[in-house]
């Protein structure tokens, strides 16, 4: 794609981000047309006076902060998914290769069951994911193998006891409460996200995603190889840990406040490479506003479509696994 055409696709996607955020801001069970919604940012800005407190309310204090997460969440989840795939040459890995949503999951339940707050179970949560990437890295160190296949191992190694602590975990929960509080967490939402949450996310997500776009050259080289990184002089070792760490801090940081969401760090990333091309220098940015329009897209859905909020996982995966398998279709000839 020529430099003129990315511009255009990149302003296309912000308009498009922009117009499905007034569109959010109108549906839900306490409805509002594109009027209200201008005339409450007015009021905000003393332009105009507002009639229905009410409408402010349900724009700054419930919607605005959902539609924000869900922006940042899904470019946090689609650019470290980007990023594993570079780093590790295999368009298969997903955010969690390391084992971040398994030791998320493990801090979120164990927070249930010590009966704590959403902050708290947020904190054990991020905790517990950073702790399996800890792990997912230092057992290479101890082995004395620095190699991606080993790494990868380790984190096959670190999710796998993850998951059987979670499982120790909810088979002393207790059933109707605590045990169902623990896997509609593992399914993913927004619902309780406040605006300090959103807050939250924001200085993470520009440290994090601005050191992986300023080093995406470097994952470049980085994804031709390790001997071929090595010759054109780059420290190989160094640049994949702090690029790993950039990208496991963003996932931590979206599991900890929304839980896991399966699908869009691997789905989006293929999306992205299929429109402007496997360099990450443009890949990273188109990938990133790509996620964050699908979340925001499927967190509507979630919220608009029943009486009852629909699990993100359950959308993500209906949607998700569909089009992955029409991006298959599309580069079939270069499947083997």
């Amino acid at each position: 794609m020529k430099k003129a055409g990315y511009r255009r696709l990149i302003i296309l996607l912000m308009v498009l981000i922009i117009g499905l955020a007034i569109l959010a801001m109108c549906v839900g069970r306490y409805s509002m047309n594109p009027g209200d919604v201008f005339n409450v940012f007015g009021a905000r800005m003393n332009l105009c006076t507002l009639e229905d407190q009410t409408m402010d309310t349900v724009v700054f204090r419930i919607r605005l902060p959902r539609i924000i997460a869900a922006l940042l969440i899904g470019a946090m989840l689609s650019m470290s998914g980007a990023v594993y795939q570079g780093v590790f040459r295999n368009p298969l890995v997903s955010p969690d290769l390391l084992g971040v949503s398994g030791g998320a999951c493990v801090g979120a339940a164990a927070a249930i069951l010590l009966g704590m707050g959403m902050a708290q179970r947020q904190l054990l949560a991020f905790l517990g994911g950073m702790l399996a990437v800890f792990l997912s890295t230092i057992i290479p160190r101890i082995l004395r193998n620095g190699s991606n296949l080993m790494l990868v191992l380790s984190g096959i190694i670190v999710s796998g006891f993850m998951t059987s602590l979670l499982g120790i975990l909810k088979f002393v929960a207790e059933e109707q409460t605590e045990l169902s509080a623990i896997v509609f967490w593992q399914m993913g939402s927004l619902q309780d996200i406040k605006p300090n949450d959103a807050l939250a996310l924001l200085p993470v997500f520009l440290i994090g995603a601005g050191v992986m776009i300023a080093l995406s050259w470097r994952i470049n080289i980085l994804s031709f190889g390790e001997t071929e990184a090595k010759t054109l002089g780059m420290n190989v070792k160094r640049m994949r840990t702090v690029t790993i760490a950039c990208a496991s801090l963003l996932t931590a940081t979206a599991v900890c406040v929304c839980g896991t969401i399966g699908w869009i760090g691997l789905v989006i990333p293929h999306l992205g490479r299929l429109i402007v091309g496997a360099d990450h220098t443009r890949m990273l940015p188109t990938a990133g506003l790509l996620g964050g329009l699908f979340l925001l897209v499927i967190d509507t859905i979630a919220r608009a479509a029943s009486t009852v909020e629909i699990p993100l996982s359950i959308l993500t995966g209906i949607i998700g696994a569909p089009f992955y398998a029409w991006l298959l279709y599309r580069q079939r000839a270069r499947v083997s």
